[in-house]
């Protein structure tokens, strides 16, 4: 019997005999498809990640909440290091797919924002990304991360960026748009993994689904304008390209701490924030194009 197999087995829920098969993606879970007697069924592998403020016990009552307000498959088992969900029969979306359904997604967005806080429990937790990166810097300076030289300057932008955020309403986001992270059953979509599902603003949501979806500046003001029902001003334009700065430098940093904590088979964390560090800084040369030098 496999490592794998093991683990699977030692799950206390299963009826019957089981199979199952590995699931792609991800660059720090392990997840697998289980088939049991009464279902197919998703299997994450995880741990606790303090240095990216992730804890499992809060993405359990995250994806539980998520449930309820009908953004997600039923967790039907959480234990210490794993968690089992239903499996969906559906499409996982790429960036081209989150263009091309751009209106659909800003509804469906505004839909889980106005919902999730209904259906969270214990206590709250905040994201946001510019406490992130800042933190980040601290996590890699103490680390004598290779990219140590570059931080003081990571954290000045940052400053900026979030001079330039406007007040807006917090509510429960999902903080990790990837596009694979969005399912289409053929008749609605679901979202999944909600390890940083928490109390923020609107707009890291939003320029986080834009920037991982390489939207162009067009698409990305047509999507604010369906998600807000109005024509963004200037001012929420600018939050939004800032954010969108701000979301690919915390994904650069956070492979960059990775390089330090996880060992994801088949992950190249170096490969990773060297790519990622290249888009944030064609991002933030756009933007300063635009709205002047940092």
């Amino acid at each position: 019997m496999t490592d794998a197999a093991a683990r699977l087995s030692e799950i206390p829920i299963w009826q019957g005999v089981i199979a199952h098969q590995p699931l792609p993606g991800g660059l720090s879970n392990e997840s697998y498809k289980v088939t049991d007697d009464t279902g197919d069924y998703v299997v994450r592998f995880s741990r606790d990640f303090p240095f990216h403020h992730v804890w499992r016990s809060r993405e359990v009552i995250a994806a539980r909440a998520a449930h309820a307000a009908g953004f997600a498959p039923e967790v039907v088992h959480a234990a210490p290091g794993v968690m089992v969900s239903r499996f969906l029969t559906a499409r996982m979306y790429q960036a081209e797919d989150m263009r091309a359904d751009a209106s659909r997604i800003a509804v469906f967005m505004r839909d889980f924002h106005g919902s999730m806080a209904r259906h969270l429990t214990g206590a709250g937790h905040v994201f946001w990304v510019f406490h992130v990166i800042r933190d980040y810097c601290v996590t890699l300076r103490e680390a004598g991360n290779r990219m140590s030289a570059e931080l003081p300057r990571y954290r000045a932008v940052a400053d900026a960026l979030e001079a330039v955020q406007p007040p807006l309403p917090l509510i429960v986001g999902h903080h990790d748009l990837l596009p694979a992270n969005f399912l289409d059953d053929g008749t609605r979509l679901w979202l999944i993994d909600f390890e940083y599902c928490q109390f923020g603003t609107t707009m890291f949501d939003l320029a986080n689904a834009t920037s991982n979806s390489d939207f162009t500046r067009e698409e990305a003001e047509a999507f604010l304008a369906a998600y807000f029902g109005h024509t963004p001003d200037a001012a929420l334009l600018q939050a939004h390209d800032a954010m969108a700065v701000a979301s690919l430098l915390r994904e650069a940093m956070w492979s960059m701490v990775s390089e330090h904590h996880l060992d994801a088979p088949g992950v190249d964390y170096v490969a990773y924030s060297d790519e990622v560090a290249a888009r944030y800084e064609l991002a933030l040369a756009a933007y300063q194009r635009r709205y002047g030098t940092i």
